[in-house]
């Protein structure tokens, strides 16, 4: 048996196995485009997953080498420079526009799509929907350049709110503030809306959140919404127009472990977001080269669309009845965007609702 007839028997063999175990295998001649977008879908998700627990790892391993005095240096500097991300933050277009978020685009791909024009003498406070597993779309949509947020929305420029803990972790609190992160602190979000600081400023919030992360599942849409009412009372200190933002087909890009609200897993993934603010997910999706199992997202088109901004009159010190009021007329709004919208990103439209809690 020459070696040509032992390849083709394990090539047989391996198959049946692959075909035994279910497990379905990317095609080898795939072209290079696509190779590197898996390769940058991979890489985000790494990113999300390990970077802080890398970022801490390296920290100290730089104080405990014969480099120690840098790490020194950078702890002296961090804590100086610790409540930049209540302050506006500090972007860096440079890193916005990485070729690597380009790839990740396309790797879904993520669209942004706009409803309404946005007048560049306000700022507005973007109301994000649904958070998803790691918020995939919002992430591309207002976090990078990949999707041309300033030529979609002309004299714009935007900053993704996200947990104020991510910001005390060394370096990996760094890349967050260069994509244009900032604190998810009312201090953070009453600074970016203030028209004496900024003008033509989008923040992003995915009001849902942690807990939201817990009911993403493919093909459903359930987002918290009706206990969440710190994003109007925002909204009305500062007088920005709310705008609500929906991303189609978010919830379809892993598939999570099934976690009713009475099971034993989705008892222990609520107490440890009690106590850390983190949801402890398990993103079930695909792999580097098969397509059945691992942590790399499924390629599952996402359409972020931002709706029509709605006014809201500024009031420093609102009533409950009156966020109440402004709450109440906004998830209506939210509603209505999503059954005008769902029809032209969802393929199963008619049998999809949008459940809010």
């Amino acid at each position: 048996m020459d070696w040509r007839q032992t390849l083709q028997l394990f090539r047989t063999w391996f198959q049946n196995v692959s075909d035994a175990l279910g497990v379905k295998w990317a095609p080898t001649n795939l072209p290079m485009n696509r190779r590197l977008q898996t390769l940058a879908a991979t890489g985000w998700i790494c990113l999300v997953l390990f970077g802080e627990g890398l970022s801490i790892y390296l920290a100290i391993q730089l104080l405990y080498s014969s480099y120690w005095y840098l790490g020194i240096l950078y702890a002296a500097w961090m804590l100086n420079d610790i409540e930049i991300c209540h302050k506006g933050g500090r972007k860096f277009e440079w890193v916005r526009n990485w070729a690597w978020w380009r790839y990740y685009r396309d790797y879904f791909p993520i669209k942004l799509i706009k409803t309404a024009e946005l007048d560049p003498s306000k700022n507005y406070l973007f109301a994000c929907f649904p958070h998803g597993v790691v918020s995939s779309g919002a992430f591309g949509a207002f976090a990078t350049n990949a999707l041309d947020f300033y030529k979609v929305f002309p004299g714009m420029t935007c900053n993704m709110i996200t947990l104020g803990g991510h910001f005390l972790v060394p370096f990996f609190r760094d890349l967050i503030l260069a994509l244009g992160g900032c604190s998810s602190s009312k201090e953070s979000l009453l600074h970016l809306l203030d028209l004496k600081k900024y003008q033509g400023k989008c923040v992003a919030l995915i009001v849902g959140g942690a807990a939201e992360a817990l009911d993403s599942h493919p093909g459903e849409y359930k987002v918290i919404l009706s206990r969440r009412k710190g994003f109007v009372r925002v909204a009305m200190m500062s007088g920005a127009p709310l705008v609500p933002v929906f991303s189609f087909g978010e919830p379809d890009v892993f598939r999570p472990l099934n976690n009713p609200k009475d099971s034993l897993l989705r008892r222990l993934q609520e107490k440890i977001r009690e106590i850390t603010g983190i949801s402890p997910m398990f993103p079930i999706g695909r792999g580097i080269f098969q397509y059945t199992f691992g942590v790399v997202p499924l390629r599952s088109p996402i359409t972020t669309v931002v709706g029509t901004p709605m006014p809201v009159q500024k009031n420093l010190e609102p009533t409950p009845e009156q966020v109440d009021a402004v709450h109440a007329e906004f998830t209506k709004r939210l509603v209505e965007l999503f059954d005008k919208e769902k029809a032209n990103y969802l393929p199963n439209h008619k049998d999809v609702r949008l459940v809010i809690t």
